[in-house]
């Protein structure tokens, strides 16, 4: 073979490779997705993660399989789908706890490297409800009691390392206040061991408080969101005590490994966020008592940065970080 018929080989070549490219992304996807969700089954994650896999289908007309892969914490479904083949056929429909909160008190093996967020629906808020007797009307209260000589205060929480934990303390690291948190398997044990007086104050989120706070046995006071939630219109939120900024919630979104065309993350961000805005989509975080707000790709992986950051920050003040951040 001549050097010019060589040439001419490869020349071909690239040409085909470039003018498939573009057709890649037009055709995806061509088989069926699978949709990573590292929670069991039946959990709002979950809930969230099939209603949308279900409307999605319907648009770009493909089968979106979901498959419940949970363990450590949310972080070994976590890493199969960031380790998984970069062409966008596994994707993680995921909340932030695996990707901000469990990289500070576990070895895991990613970091915001190994992924890239497409975008995020919503969020709900962790909240802290005192005792019933407890001498205060509204957080602003609270906080005065919290910072009263000789307080001395002990709040649930699901876990050393959990979010809710993280979360609680960088709120009173910001007042200034020592609450010492006492940790459970989760926010049905915290509800529980809460409601039978062994705490002072529930720190977890809402669904296993709310009908407790109806019965009159909690008083629901500080929401760690900026904003208010109409499930427990009388908690306040971080803005009424200009704490804006040391707000963290449980929020949901959808990753793929880093490496994926970026034509075919914006077709997946476009048909997500199309899915995230339906009316069959809204009621369904309505009913779960979430609340949506939508963000694209590149507002999600900023949002992911900024509170790893932050949450490392908590951790090291904590003496929980395992690892180099």
């Amino acid at each position: 073979m001549s050097i010019r018929n060589g040439f001419g080989r490869v020349a071909s070549v690239l040409a085909l490779s470039l003018l498939a490219t573009p057709a890649f992304a037009e055709t995806y996807p061509t088989r069926p997705v699978t949709m990573i969700v590292p929670a069991p089954t039946g959990g709002g994650t979950d809930v969230f993660a099939r209603v949308l896999a279900e409307i999605v289908e319907a648009d770009l007309k493909q089968k979106f399989v979901v498959e419940n892969r949970g363990g450590a914490g949310g972080t070994l479904g976590t890493t199969q789908v960031v380790t998984a083949k970069p062409d966008g056929y596994t994707i993680g429909f995921i909340w932030n706890s695996p990707l901000t909160t469990s990289p500070h008190s576990l070895n895991v093996a990613y970091t915001p490297d190994s992924y890239r967020a497409v975008m995020s629906i919503g969020y709900s808020s962790y909240v802290i409800c005192a005792q019933p007797n407890f001498p205060a009307k509204d957080a602003k209260e609270m906080i005065e009691a919290l910072k009263a000589p000789g307080a001395k205060f002990t709040y649930g929480n699901d876990g050393v390392g959990g979010t809710m934990q993280l979360a609680a303390e960088r709120i009173f690291r910001e007042l200034g206040v020592k609450v010492r948190g006492i940790p459970f398997a989760g926010a049905g044990e915290t509800a529980k061991n809460f409601l039978g007086g062994h705490v002072d104050f529930y720190g977890g989120s809402l669904p296993p408080i709310i009908e407790h706070e109806k019965a009159g046995k909690a008083k629901c006071l500080l929401l760690t969101s900026a904003g208010r939630n109409q499930a427990l219109p009388g908690a306040m939120g971080l803005s009424e005590i200009n704490l804006n900024k040391a707000e963290t919630v449980l929020w949901w979104g959808l990753i793929v490994p880093a490496g994926v065309p970026d034509d075919v993350v914006a077709k997946l961000e476009r048909a997500f966020i199309s899915a995230a805005a339906s009316d069959k989509f809204r009621d369904t975080m309505a009913k779960q008592g979430a609340t949506l707000r939508v963000l694209p790709g590149k507002a999600t992986d900023a949002l992911i940065r900024d509170e790893l950051k932050a949450l490392g920050e908590v951790a090291a003040s904590l003496g929980i970080l395992r690892r180099a951040q």
